[in-house]
């Protein structure tokens, strides 16, 4: 019956028996079938049919609601059973950026479970010290990072894009009108940083250093605290894009950061030890490097 709770969920899900056959890998007259058996095991009618198009009776709403649940509980259930027989859960551990707001992470974690679900997935963020303390200590088991040292061989260094740097600010201020801007221009105004307390004095060497900001720096623990001090007019934020960033917010601009009448860009790499190859590493880099490509063409079509 589990078999056939999932096709009936799939038709729901997609209102179409086509596309949910496709998705299910069976034919649409096995599936309408199947969910047919479905019903006559309940002795319910789920689906009201009429020609091609069909709509849920009350008792299919009932059911389709509680069998989301149901089939998450069955696959949870699954999942725990596996655990215990192998005497611990598989787990990967992805420590990313603290600034990163992208979605190409999100997206590589949604397909990656989708198709390993014994393998769980554990997050953590910090700064570019953090998190290479992170996987030098073997805390982690890949970091998304920027490339601020001298690539190692100890680690595979895995290049995920290149992205271009941004200023964030407040669409109030005056600075938010300019077409472009350099670090020489904005040497009056705050520059806002995420960052731990700890880091804090590195995040500001870099930035001063190696960026070429000459103004204050202020601290955010969060992207969210960081973007609300934005909205707020306390400062601008350094930001990197992939693609071109939509500009139809009424809080904020982006604008472009120059530096000799170029835009800045930064290296953006996965890492992990040379020889880890458990829980699919290699894979789960492959998959978020393609999420990086597709924004990346998605953007050139607009």
């Amino acid at each position: 019956m589990i078999k056939q709770i999932r096709y009936f969920q799939a038709v729901v899900h997609y209102k179409n028996f086509t596309e949910a056959a496709e998705e299910c890998y069976i034919s649409q007259s096995a599936i309408s079938q199947q969910i047919q058996a479905l019903e006559r095991d309940l002795g319910v009618k789920l689906l009201h049919r009429e020609k091609r198009k069909f709509s849920l009776t009350p008792a299919g709403e009932y059911f389709y609601r509680k069998s989301l649940m149901l089939i998450d509980d069955f696959e949870r259930i699954c999942q725990e059973t596996v655990r215990i027989e192998h005497g611990g859960e598989k787990k990967l551990r992805v420590s990313y950026l603290k600034h990163y707001a992208g979605r190409e992470l999100q997206l590589a974690i949604a397909d990656f479970t989708a198709k390993y679900s014994s393998i769980g997935i554990q997050i953590t963020n910090g700064t570019h010290e953090e998190l290479y303390d992170f996987l030098r200590m073997g805390q982690s088991d890949i970091v998304i990072n920027d490339q601020r040292r001298a690539l190692s061989d100890a680690y595979v260094n895995y290049k995920l894009t290149t992205s271009y740097v941004y200023v964030e600010i407040a669409t109030r201020n005056a600075i938010a009108e300019l077409p472009s801007v350099t670090t020489d221009e904005l040497k009056n105004m705050p520059c806002i940083l995420i960052s731990s307390r700890e880091q804090q004095a590195n995040e500001q060497e870099y930035h001063r250093n190696v960026i070429g900001f000459s103004s204050d720096f202020i601290f955010a623990d969060s992207l969210e605290e960081a973007r609300l001090m934005v909205v707020s007019n306390k400062g601008f934020m350094p930001v990197e894009f992939t693609a071109k960033p939509e500009q139809n917010g009424t809080t904020v601009r982006y604008v472009p950061l120059l530096r000799d009448d170029r835009q800045i860009k930064r290296d953006y790499y996965a890492f992990w030890r040379v020889g880890n190859d458990e829980n699919h590493i290699e894979e789960f880099a492959a998959l978020l490097k393609e999420k990086f490509l597709q924004a990346d063409a998605g953007d050139r079509e607009q």
